[in-house]
């Protein structure tokens, strides 16, 4: 099992345009990713342009998959629209 914390900041006055991009990619990936078993969009109680994303995938051929998936390069402009930065990306190995 492979976890993945994607930290993304966001411009201030984007909230909505990046919630309803993600939304879409959420449905896809839960409708066409068996290996996804966790994608869930987050948002910091103190700072409202702050995002989390926790992703939980049962190996490593899933989140490959996960970022060779045409939902995921289709919802890439729109998500980045509405970017203030690069995001931060944590790997993690799933323990028990």
């Amino acid at each position: 099992m492979i976890g993945v914390i994607a930290t993304l900041k966001i411009q201030d006055g984007k909230a909505e345009d990046f919630e309803a991009v993600f939304r879409t990619l959420s449905a896809a990936v839960r409708a066409n990713e068996p290996g996804n078993l966790c994608y869930q969009l987050t948002r910091s109680k103190t700072d409202p342009t702050t995002y989390k994303v926790l992703e939980v995938y049962a190996d490593a051929d899933a989140l490959k998959a996960h970022g060779a998936s045409d939902h995921f390069k289709a919802a890439g402009p729109g998500l980045g629209a509405c970017l203030a930065g690069k995001p931060d990306v944590e790997y993690l190995d799933g323990v028990a």
